[in-house]
């Protein structure tokens, strides 16, 4: 059966939002989404319309790339919670015109919507209900949107991506008559959805510049070179992609991680405190899902490149961020002396195969006394800190100089809320 999908991106949204919430317009404000308290060098997250267009600033460049005597030149402080709000506002919009198990929200500022069996009963055709949608979404939200309309999710994308993006109302329409003109001449082949630039590198070793030259190739051929992947590409520069928005995937492997980049370089002495804070994120994230595990990794970076990595495997499954913690610290304190004269950049923790705390079984030499009231405890205190603030029941190593456990506790995904 032939679908109709919708591939939506809300334009510049991060900057987007900035300027409407200021009452300016995103189309003629020079506007950045940035936090300058982490230095020159912290990512752009995002640049309005008028700035990438005007002066050639990209989203995702260093705050030091950006000329500062741009006129008018606004720096704003990523606010994560603001713009979670926002998307749910048009993740609601979208659910008026599809019911839930036809809606994909790839990312906070992209969806997918399957509108096939939507079109009959509205007596629209696939472009004027995409207009209807982006129309809604302008009227109640002041956002630009891009939509990409095709026959299966993959065409979509790069219909959005593409050509929506340069069509004076933002909508482009791929069939699979569109394949031979607009696909196969897409190149460099890092602009096709699907292909970052180190498999372009290795695609282009090979002879592959244009996404045609991937579709007069041999399947097999590619299969052996790069694998599944391989597969994938060749399927997708035919215009063919058999995945269907009902029918979700839920992966196996599931994992929880914490992690984050500090904001200068740390000595080997310190790193225990963050490691240790670290633990309380992740642990409160798996008592927020219920969940415990045997297995953890921890990865550490050096500032100059390169780093650690440990595995703990602990016959106890906990969710525990006492233990946690405390064993993935002593892995690292073991041997800090190779680590004395390294500086160090980033600190990331990893439950690994998690699974449901109901098939909690304790060992024979454990005390079920011990462990119950840990674990009381501590999810106790993760609902102080959730109820009355972080500064309600918080470790005495978050007073350290060293500790991000504050600042972090009033972020969200790492940035301002």
């Amino acid at each position: 059966m032939k679908h109709i999908v919708l591939s939506i991106d809300l334009k510049s949204f991060y900057a987007s939002v900035e300027c409407l919430d200021r009452g300016l317009d995103p189309f003629s404000t020079p506007l950045i989404v940035a936090d300058e308290q982490r230095g020159d060098g912290t990512i752009v997250l995002a640049a309005s319309p008028y700035i990438k267009e005007k002066y050639d600033v990209k989203s995702r460049c260093r705050l030091y790339e950006v000329d500062k005597t741009i006129p008018g030149l606004i720096i704003a402080q990523p606010r994560m919670e603001r713009y979670i709000k926002v998307s749910a506002k048009i993740n609601m919009i979208y659910l008026s015109y599809v019911s839930q198990e036809d809606l994909h929200v790839y990312s906070i500022d992209e969806s997918f919507l399957d509108i096939t069996d939507y079109l009959h009963y509205s007596s629209c055709d696939p472009y004027l209900y995409a207009r209807r949608i982006i129309d809604d979404i302008k009227n109640k939200t002041g956002l630009t949107v891009t939509c990409g309309i095709g026959e299966n999710i993959f065409l979509a994308k790069v219909a959005m991506d593409i050509e929506a993006k340069h069509n004076a109302d933002n909508i482009a329409y791929w069939k699979k008559k569109d394949i031979v003109e607009k696909l196969w001449n897409i190149s460099p082949l890092s602009k096709m959805w699907g292909i970052g630039r180190r498999l372009e590198k290795r695609l282009n070793s090979l002879g592959f510049y244009k996404v045609g030259d991937i579709a007069s190739a041999s399947k097999d051929y590619l299969k052996k070179n790069f694998g599944i992947i391989g597969e994938e590409i060749y399927y997708h520069s035919l215009g063919y992609d058999d995945a269907v928005i009902k029918n979700k995937v839920t992966s196996k492997n599931r994992s929880l991680s914490a992690g984050q980049v500090l904001l200068r370089d740390y000595d080997a002495n310190e790193i225990e405190t963050i490691i240790r804070s670290m633990a309380i994120e992740l642990s409160d994230r798996m008592y927020d899902k219920k969940v415990i595990s045997n297995s953890f990794s921890m990865y550490i970076n050096f500032s100059q490149g390169g780093g650690l990595s440990f595995k703990l495997f602990i016959p106890l499954a906990t969710a525990s961020h006492e233990t946690i913690g405390k064993k993935l610290a002593s892995l690292f304190l073991k041997d800090i002396d190779k680590y004395r004269e390294k500086k160090f950049r980033g600190v990331y923790l990893c439950a690994n195969d998690i699974y449901f705390e109901d098939t909690y079984q304790l060992s024979l030499f454990d005390s079920e006394e011990k462990h119950d009231r840990q674990i009381a405890l501590e999810k106790t205190t993760k609902e102080i800190r959730k109820l009355y603030g972080v500064r309600k029941a918080m470790p005495c190593s978050s007073l350290n100089f060293s500790s991000t456990f504050l600042d972090r506790s009033q972020q969200i995904g790492g940035h301002h809320r």
